[in-house]
């Protein structure tokens, strides 16, 4: 298995490197004070072709390859990891599902809606996170169509989208093979959009609640096969998991970037801080686990790439590269002393962005049940 990029991809990273570091780095301290979605740079990230990776051009999108989609998030997460989820990463999960189940007339119109605006994508309720299969919204067969209720939280984009893809139960007694995924316009009556939710970091993406009061959908609103929902959703995650791990990748890549720089130019006892092994050992290990996670995210999408199930390695991916990115961010704060605890130096930022990391897409808790799992079979 080689890494080496081709020249195209090469211009690929080298693009979204550019971006990262001339659009959205000098943005990200005024987004994460304000909460205010960035529609100034997703405006100018559609112009140079950095947004919605995963669709075929036939329906506006980029169709970059796996490989090319984990380069093209790890370099802007190194700007910031809330923007990038905005932009780019959650409408490649409201665009998964229907790649993989839709209709011909679904994949036309919905992802055809995403070259202009934003979807989203809902699974998380209240009292259902990591355990999908007890997830309550329901969609009640009535004539042909199907009637939804329930509530979902957590959802990010909610406030921008012109879609959901909504995973809801269709029969009560069936379990996870119960689920089935539906596409839900935001216009229909009873989709009801509740205010942003407060949050540690990644402030640029916001997260709401959706209500759905008997919002009647009809029979072409089902995606896929009724009872299909809980098997589309696992596929998903064998997709958008590495894709983590890219968001990871690039937060510890700017974390080890500022450590470094701040290191060089800090002096303590008449030396730069970086010679003495307190310092430098944390670099060191930092650059370390870095290209670790880069490369277990790398390999996650080759074997996604070439059409090989990649359930056990998207776990490693997205576990150990936010695991790692949690920790680097930890120890930039520690290497910058008090000057890591101001929000005038980013490293606290990349601290507060971290964490849910290791929560969103399955806690990490859930990613080494999957791993025994996995390695049990």
């Amino acid at each position: 298995m080689e890494y080496g990029l081709t020249e195209e991809q090469e211009m690929i990273r080298n693009l979204a490197r550019d971006f990262a570091r001339n659009e959205i780095a000098p943005a990200a301290n005024i987004y994460d004070r304000t909460a205010e979605f960035p529609h100034d740079i997703l405006s100018k990230v559609r112009e140079v072709g950095l947004i919605n990776l995963c669709i075929p051009e036939e329906y506006g999108g980029n169709d970059l390859t796996p490989i090319e989609r984990i380069l093209v998030t790890e370099e802007l997460a190194w700007g910031c990891t809330g923007i990038t989820v905005a932009i780019t990463v959650i409408n490649s999960l409201a665009a998964e599902p229907i790649l993989l189940a839709g209709t011909n007339e679904q994949k036309k119109r919905y992802l055809g809606m995403l070259s202009e605006g934003l979807g989203s994508y809902c699974v998380t309720e209240p009292n259902a996170g990591s355990d999908m299969a007890s997830i309550s919204t329901r969609a009640r067969r009535v004539g042909r169509g199907f009637e939804l209720d329930g509530q979902k939280t957590w959802i990010s984009n909610a406030h921008e989208a012109s879609f959901f893809v909504v995973f809801a139960r269709t029969d009560s007694e069936a379990g996870h093979q119960g689920i089935s995924a539906f596409i839900v316009d935001r216009k229909l009556p009873g989709v009801e959009v509740s205010k942003k939710l407060p949050k540690m970091g990644q402030r640029a993406c916001d997260c709401c609640e959706v209500i759905f009061k008997r919002v009647e959908l009809p029979p072409e609103a089902l995606l896929g096969q009724e009872g299909d929902g809980f098997k589309l959703a696992m596929r998903v995650f064998d997709s958008s998991r590495p894709i983590i791990g890219a968001l990871g990748v690039g937060l510890s890549q700017r974390a080890l970037d500022e450590s470094l720089r701040f290191a060089k130019g800090r002096e303590a006892f008449g030396q730069s801080i970086l010679g003495f092994q307190g310092v430098g050992f944390k670099i060191a290990e930092m650059a370390m686990r870095t290209q670790a996670s880069r490369l277990l995210t790398y390999h996650a999408a080759y074997k996604n790439a070439i059409g090989q199930r990649n359930t056990l390695e998207a776990s490693y991916a997205k576990t150990f590269a936010s695991d790692t990115a949690m920790w680097a961010a930890t120890e930039a704060v520690q290497i910058h002393g008090g000057y890591g605890y101001s929000e005038e130096y980013p490293v606290e930022k990349l601290m507060r962005d971290a964490k849910v990391l290791q929560i969103y897409e399955g806690t990490n808790e859930i990613q080494r049940v999957i791993m025994v799992r996995e390695l049990s079979k």
